[in-house]
């Protein structure tokens, strides 16, 4: 098993010569697989975004960046106590935050699935249509991993502490099928209060999804040029299995 742990973590110095790369994950929309249309809390779309850095000053300058958001804001007498969250954050605090991360250097990828495309054996439980989620994302995008890398992946944690390990297990298994078996890869799974990476990747992230839920591109355009690929998984599919598209049952 060459996928290690923060508990297991090895030695900084124990391979200073490898290149260390950063992918920070976040994912949007839900497990509720009930037509969106009659269900309001349920989403039409579910996504997987990931923020790759290829150098450490990138990172740096991300999360100075967003830290300096908070402490600009703080200087106009406007406070915000909470950690970036752009699905909660009011509107003056998320222009603040893309305004200044449309001037970085770093690359969200998205993949998105149309829920009511996914064939009933994706989705016995939220942890295998989340590892599916995974499987074809870290796929498509494997090849920012050369197998000299140390690799950081740290994901947002999702769900409860008692089915967390489950989420990251899926992660885990996915990392271990998709990237060269030489590449030094260590698991990450942190509230995204914790980084400020995992936060510039929600807003992202959060940007792309609202474009895709409810049509509205405002954001996305602001943060056009940190938008690496966004790939609709299903985009061919003609087959709904829920919602008024639906084939009619037998």
């Amino acid at each position: 098993m060459s996928l290690s742990t923060a508990a297991d973590a090895p030695d900084e110095a124990s391979h200073p010569e490898r290149p260390r790369k950063y992918l920070f994950a976040d994912e949007s929309g839900n497990f509720d697989f009930r037509d969106h249309h009659r269900y309001p809390g349920a989403t039409r779309f579910f996504a997987v975004g990931t923020l790759f850095l290829a150098r450490e000053d990138d990172k740096l300058d991300l999360q100075n960046a967003m830290l300096n958001v908070r402490h600009d804001l703080a200087r106009r007498g406007k406070i915000h106590n909470e950690a970036f969250h752009a699905t909660e954050d009011p509107q003056w605090v998320r222009d603040a935050v893309f305004d200044r991360l449309k001037d970085l250097d770093f690359k969200v990828d998205v993949t998105i699935m149309e829920k009511a495309k996914a064939q009933p054996q994706t989705h016995p439980n939220d942890e295998t249509f989340y590892q599916y989620a995974w499987y074809y994302h870290l796929k498509y995008h494997r090849s920012y991993f050369k197998p000299n890398d140390d690799v950081l992946i740290a994901s947002a944690a999702l769900g409860t502490r008692k089915g967390r390990a489950a989420f990251r297990g899926a992660v885990t298994s996915v990392a271990e099928q998709v990237l060269d078996f030489r590449i030094r890869k260590h698991l990450a799974f942190w509230p995204a209060d914790c980084d400020p990476c995992l936060q510039a990747v929600d807003y992202v992230l959060w940007a792309v999804m609202r474009e895709f839920e409810k049509g509205d591109d405002r954001s996305s355009k602001i943060v056009a040029s940190q938008i690496g690929s966004v790939y609709d998984l299903w985009s061919r599919g003609q087959t709904y299995y829920y919602g008024p598209n639906a084939a009619p049952a037998a």
